[in-house]
């Protein structure tokens, strides 16, 4: 892209001056990046290992690839992952919206004018997969067009994440083995113990192990998918007082807002709120309220544009964050890394970043590698993402 003219001695106005070219060439980009069609595909790919929590289990990877296609010829690419039993979207609902509703809105606009398609965007309410895809994929086609990373472009702070890798309900030596196996193969050494089951006997033993195994070689928090009451909550976390966990994560019905208070109140470590602050709005009010002091941001829920708000929001109230999980495929991936790397604040935990690992197989054509126990950033314009269109022939389930 054409330089903008510096002021100099010489020219104090130039700043303030463009030339013809500079004036074609912002034409150029914008013309370029004119969104004359969106793709909503749904396809299939099992887990060799389904993840079980406790609002639920993921055994296939149900999801819906997003392609923004600008009059440039650019294709800006995202990944939709449906959780129902957590906000309500489903594959068909996803595939609905966009093509139903969305598309119609931002079709002859440019992917430039985030902010207006985000106000047309929301109109509608919930859906927050779907417009999460659809803004990641509007900065991968501006990254594309730009020549520079998403990462760059967001802010450009790091080339990596360190790895958390999320442990999902099993017998607590299975559970040992499983991170053994990512620390000895991955060099992992950050977990998320999903618990929410019988909180006195099963989930306290698990974390009980997983600490005897591992001394104070590994990090270990907590994530209860509002799987256990208030005062089961209190008295478990009591009984893990000795285990230095980093966090406990949702352990509370997110509707139970005294309950939640009295917990945050209680807990020996920070409170991290996921499903309960998705939003903006919800970020205030549960970090205002007491019932949080740290905040998960997931980009499949909340895309880019809002996370950097969310980002920052955290950051003026001095509150910790943490890169979530979706559940997602490499796509979802690479995308939380994306954003998790280009910031400083993202960056100082560990990311939620290798459920990939457990699924059978996936759409992109070079696989996201995690060694060393970090993630690096693609590489390449926008989000650096090439699709292997045989796999997605082969995984798609709309024709």
């Amino acid at each position: 892209m054409t330089a903008l003219h510096g002021t100099t001695a010489e020219s104090p106005g130039a700043a303030q001056s463009l030339t013809d070219g500079d004036r074609d060439e912002r034409r150029d980009v914008a013309g370029d990046l004119e969104i004359i069609a969106i793709e909503a595909i749904p396809f299939s790919i099992p887990y060799a290992k389904p993840l079980a929590f406790a609002s639920g289990a993921v055994h296939v990877a149900d999801h819906v690839l997003v392609r923004v296609h600008t009059a440039g010829g650019i294709v800006g690419t995202a990944e939709a992952p449906p959780r129902p039993f957590t906000y309500g979207e489903t594959q068909g609902s996803i595939i609905a919206v966009v093509d139903g509703i969305f598309a119609d809105q931002i079709i002859g606009t440019s992917a430039l004018a985030r902010e207006a398609i985000h106000a047309r965007l929301h109109r509608t309410v919930g859906n927050p997969a779907a417009k999460a895809a659809i803004d990641m994929a509007l900065w991968d086609a501006i990254g594309q067009r730009l020549g520079v990373s998403v990462t760059e472009l967001l802010g450009g702070y790091g080339t990596g994440m360190r790895v958390s890798h999320m442990l999902g309900f099993d017998e607590p030596q299975a559970m040992v083995a499983e991170a053994t196996r990512m620390r000895e193969t991955y060099g992992i050494s950050t977990f998320k113990i999903k618990v929410g089951r019988a909180p006195f006997t099963l989930d306290v033993a698990v974390c009980r192990a997983l600490r005897e195994a591992f001394s104070d070689e590994v990090e270990l928090y907590v994530d209860g998918n509002r799987g256990w009451s208030p005062a089961d909550a209190e008295r478990a976390m009591r009984q893990m007082a000795d285990l230095d966990l980093l966090f406990a994560e949702e352990l509370c019905p997110a509707d139970d807002v005294l309950g939640r208070r009295r917990h945050t109140r209680t807990s020996p470590v920070p409170v991290i709120a996921d499903e309960s602050a998705t939003t903006p709005g919800e970020v205030t009010r549960e970090l205002l309220g007491g019932s949080a002091d740290a905040i998960s941001i997931k980009t499949a829920r909340t895309g880019f544009t809002t996370s950097q708000r969310i980002l920052h929001q955290c950051e003026g109230m001095g509150v910790e964050v943490v890169m979530g999980n979706q559940i997602d495929g490499q796509i979802g991936t690479a995308c939380s890394v994306t954003f998790g790397a280009a910031h400083e604040h993202t960056s100082r935990r560990a990311g939620e970043l290798s459920n990939f690992l457990d699924m059978s197989d996936d759409l992109l054509a070079e696989p996201l590698t995690i060694s060393g126990g970090v993630l690096p950033v693609r590489t390449g314009p926008g989000l650096g993402l090439v699709i292997d269109e045989d796999k997605l022939a082969h995984y798609r389930i709309d024709i």
